[in-house]
């Protein structure tokens, strides 16, 4: 059997206790590595689970998926993901590798971001679509994301924006070259997310658009959800462009019409109260 274990957002003991068994029952444990961060290392997990982990990055996923399911048809194998196993990021392809080869799956749940980012207070089927905001780079700016968000508020909807992390990344020089040397990892902050977007809005202006979304528009920082630091900031995407919320994972909400209780709890994590009391919107 091959279980996709969701460990939840926070620390060792998110897993479930479904989770937790399957886990303590298998023969090889992986941990999937790069799209996601919990705030423990991988010591902290094996001592809680009482299992050896095998570090699983994007090459192996991507190009070693074999190795994973070797023997998965006679003995037990756990695939373990931070947050659920469907996601934000799915791992559709190793289930249908497993479904190719014979073996059996199960998929073991658990909290993700998609949906614990209701605990600032704004409602979860108001929604739209989901975007990634990526590191922009000197040639590199895709402006893709701000479309999707301004699609999603113009149907009066909150964007959800998970922020681009950046692990066991090759420079252009080295990937050319073949050589494995990898650059430390990064993480984007919601101040990072924040300015691409005000950069994107002049962008528009000087092309003689007036951007649904400006400066003024209400947006959500939150870091290290469920975790116990956990860090939630409203105000407006000016405000989160300064904003200073710690170390990662941060992500980062554009509002769109906002019902009067979801309004009221945004205020209890306002950077200045005067910007939610005085309804500074284009539009709510």
């Amino acid at each position: 059997m091959l279980y996709l274990v969701g460990l939840g957002l926070g620390d060792a003991k998110d897993i479930t206790v479904k989770g937790l068994e399957a886990v303590r029952r298998c023969r090889r444990v992986y941990l999937e590595a790069y799209t996601s961060v919990l705030t423990v290392g991988k010591e902290a997990l094996e001592e809680f689970y009482g299992k050896q982990l095998i570090l699983a990055d994007r090459e192996m996923v991507e190009q070693e998926a074999d190795s994973i399911l070797k023997e998965a048809d006679v003995c037990d194998v756990a695939f373990l993901v931070i947050g659920d196993p469907f996601g934000a990021t799915t791992h559709s392809d190793l289930v249908l590798r497993a479904v190719k080869l014979g073996i059996p799956y199960k998929v073991i749940h658990n909290a993700s971001i998609m949906n614990a980012v209701g605990c600032c207070g704004l409602q979860l089927y108001n929604f739209g679509e989901t975007v990634s905001i990526v590191f922009w780079t000197d040639t590199w700016k895709p402006e893709s994301f701000f479309d999707k968000i301004t699609k999603n508020r113009k149907n009066g909807m909150h964007t959800l924006c998970l922020l681009d992390i950046k692990v066991k990344e090759q420079s252009l020089e080295n990937l050319m070259k073949g050589r494995k040397i990898y650059e430390p990892p990064r993480y984007m902050s919601v101040s990072q997310a924040a300015e691409q977007l005000l950069a994107i809005i002049q962008n528009r202006r000087l092309q003689g658009e007036e951007p649904e979304i400006t400066e003024n528009t209400i947006c959500v920082g939150l870091a290290r959800v469920g975790a116990l630091d956990q860090k939630i900031a409203s105000g407006t995407l000016h405000q989160m462009s300064t904003v200073e919320l710690g170390s990662p994972l941060h992500s980062l909400i554009v509002t769109g019409t906002m019902h009067p209780l979801e309004l009221e709890m945004l205020k209890l994590f306002s950077v200045d109260s005067s910007t939610l009391e005085n309804h500074v919107f284009e539009k709510s």
